[in-house]
């Protein structure tokens, strides 16, 4: 996000070849990083420190030799290893033996989802995302008063069903006010509400049930063409 220029060292010409705009400053990833002191020995940033700083300071020599010391550091590393016979095994990465190379072992290359991701770092050399989990949890949730509410409905119709077939009912459901009672509010429900779902005639508990449950699998389909037009 910063201007990068082309220097021509022949002629001494310097001509700009990078030069943002404020939009596209604006767009940048915020850059995560883990605090220097809290690093281990083998991160990069800490590993390179001497080379990096040599670098700024722009004296390509000592930055040379600070590459040489940690390149024969690791070439003793791997001749002990040798001589030792352990074998090394890489922590973060695993090799194709079908391509001959090397993949890194947590790399996450699902499409960024901005209702669920709010942050992506690196912790002990694992990428890992922040979730919100919050759509997840709302559709499990959801999901389940669903289910409970078919099964509540399937119950109770059936239990309706049953009554309204006896011949001979009890003194209990006699002298007790029946949930299957069909008062005249429940012609109001047309007979796709129930088979909707799977069942026939509803009582006026279940009608009302029925009337909360269309309203919540309303609201679910509002969310998900919502998160679909998010996504496209």
């Amino acid at each position: 996000d910063g201007e990068v220029h082309i220097n021509e060292l022949k002629n001494g010409n310097a001509e700009m070849f990078w030069n943002p705009t404020s939009e596209v400053r604006r767009q940048r990833l915020k850059r995560h990083i883990v605090l220097f002191e809290e690093q281990t020995d083998f991160e990069s940033e800490r590993l390179w420190q001497h080379v990096t700083s040599a670098i700024n300071k722009g004296d390509q020599h000592k930055a040379t030799q600070e590459k040489f010391v940690l390149e024969e550091e690791q070439r003793n590393a791997a001749r002990e290893r040798r001589e030792n016979g352990t074998e090394w095994k890489p922590l973060l990465f695993q090799h194709d033996a079908t391509t001959n190379e090397w993949h890194y072992k947590y790399e996450d290359l699902r499409p960024w989802d901005p209702l669920n991701d709010i942050a992506q770092f690196e912790k002990n050399g694992i990428l890992q995302t922040m979730e919100r989990h919050l759509s997840t949890r709302m559709s499990n949730h959801k999901t389940t008063c669903i289910n409970n509410q078919i099964t509540r409905h399937k119950r109770s119709a059936k239990d309706c069903r049953r009554r309204k077939t006896s011949d001979q009912p009890s003194n209990h459901s006699q002298n007790t006010e029946s949930s299957c009672s069909t008062p005249e509010s429940v012609q109001e429900l047309s007979d796709d509400d129930g088979k909707y779902f799977g069942f026939g005639s509803l009582c006026a508990q279940c009608g009302k049930e029925m009337n909360h449950l269309k309203e919540i699998h309303s609201a679910v389909l509002s969310l998900q063409r919502a998160q679909q037009d998010i996504h496209r």
